[in-house]
């Protein structure tokens, strides 16, 4: 008995290695495993990638806090940002509408700059020097039948507070000014400025037949203060309230002009004065 089943052992492992011999001899599994039986050196797997560092992340901005009593403060609203974090620092009646007078023009010359063509040769209307004299705007000067540049009219607009600019680049862009003041609310609307509304291209206020001043024309300091950092990272716009004075050559179709700027906080700045033929 014991025999018989030595027997049939041997004749298992016999068929196995009849059956396992052309394997070995002909499929690249069987060779790579008869050289690994035979001391072939193996394969040697590749080394992986080391990670690159980590880059240490920069400091974060300091934020300023105010120390002690801010100081009282002589207007109807303000708001104090930190530029560089966002952190408020004061604000007072904030989100409260008022008028705007003359800071209207800055969505003006935003307007022009993203709006309009610079180069557009604009011929001043009468209606320009008319909104200075009807309402005691403040003016550029601007000659009925000057034909200026865009990029000019803008100058008069933020220099000296232009009034008549404000009325020449509304027509220029627009047509008229009713319809520019359309695009100056949907800029608005565009912008968040939620608490913004706008009946004129430069701020003057407008009376009623009644002679009581029409309130259609306010922001709040919040969406001010919106609206200037958007201006402020517009190249031209950021270029132009710098300048402390800008002088335009007389020309074929112009007469000569010097912008100086009503920014009374440049005169501890360094001059810094443009010209243009």
């Amino acid at each position: 008995m014991g025999r018989r089943i030595l027997g049939i052992v041997l004749l298992v492992v016999a068929i196995s290695i009849a059956i396992m011999t052309p394997v070995l001899a002909f499929t690249p599994m069987g060779g790579n495993l008869l050289s690994r039986l035979a001391g072939a050196t193996p394969t040697a797997t590749p080394s992986p990638t080391p990670l690159s560092p980590t880059p240490t992340p920069a400091p974060p901005k300091p934020i300023l806090t105010v120390v002690g009593t801010p100081p009282a403060l002589q207007v109807g609203a303000a708001y104090l940002l930190d530029n560089d974090t966002g952190h408020t620092l004061d604000d007072f009646h904030g989100e409260v509408p008022l008028p705007m007078a003359s800071t209207t023009k800055i969505m003006t010359a935003v307007i022009a700059i993203e709006a309009g063509n610079l180069d557009q040769v604009i011929t001043i209307q009468q209606d320009a020097p008319n909104e200075v004299n009807n309402n005691n705007g403040s003016s550029a000067r601007l000659q009925v039948g000057d034909q200026i540049t865009l990029k000019d009219l803008l100058y008069a607009l933020l220099l000296p507070s232009g009034d008549d600019a404000a009325i020449a680049i509304a027509d220029g862009i627009s047509g008229n000014t009713q319809s520019f003041v359309k695009v100056m609310n949907i800029f608005a609307y565009r912008l968040h400025l939620f608490q913004t509304h706008y009946i004129n291209p430069d701020g003057l206020t407008y009376y009623s037949a009644a002679n009581t001043p029409l309130p259609e024309n306010y922001t709040t300091a919040y969406d001010l203060l919106r609206l200037t950092q958007y201006a402020m990272k517009l190249p031209l716009f950021a270029g132009i309230v710098k300048t402390t004075e800008y002088r335009l050559a007389p020309g074929p179709h112009h007469h000569g002009y010097t912008w100086t700027t009503t920014n009374s906080l440049l005169a501890y700045a360094r001059p810094f004065s443009v010209s243009s033929s």
